[in-house]
């Protein structure tokens, strides 16, 4: 079972990029188009102080997009995986302790975000693909090099 999996590597890899690279880009370009918008998302989670929010919402379209298209291209994979998954636990916890809060806010992942009504929220659904997202860059982390990338593997001697 293992020579077979070790066998798929490369394109497990490849498809671990291309998901988590792709969502990256597309939750990255959503928010940019509407900076002030993505600003105001950040904020609804009342755990940042208002200027600090703010700088995060303006930088975070181009942070994402930045690790996503690293992953896409196959460059500097275990950065960008880093990057990636560490995006992913701070959404995770930020979205957890919203919902501990009693907060009825929209997570502004892919655009929109801000205060939504009561019981309109997808806390369950948004971390569970913030941990599924956390797992690809987990396994990229691990296992870097896959088809198509520009990082090459270490040769053997």
């Amino acid at each position: 079972m293992l020579k077979s999996i070790q066998k798929y590597q490369g394109w497990i890899s490849l498809l671990a990029r291309l998901v988590l690279g792709g969502v990256l880009i597309a939750a990255g370009a959503l928010k940019a188009g509407n900076p002030a918008h993505a600003a105001m998302a950040v904020r609804a989670y009342q755990v940042l102080p208002l200027t600090l929010a703010n700088i995060l919402g303006y930088a975070l379209p181009w942070v994402e997009m930045g690790a996503g298209l690293a992953l896409v291209i196959g460059v500097a994979v275990k950065a960008a995986a880093i990057i990636g998954g560490g995006l992913m636990v701070v959404f995770i916890v930020a979205i957890a302790q919203a919902w501990a809060r009693g907060l009825s806010i929209d997570c502004g992942c892919f655009g929109g975000g801000g205060t939504v009504a009561p019981g309109h929220t997808a806390y369950v659904q948004e971390i569970l693909r913030d941990t599924g997202l956390t797992a690809l860059a987990v396994y990229l982390f691990r296992f870097p090099h896959g088809k198509f990338g520009l990082d090459k593997a270490p040769q053997a001697e």
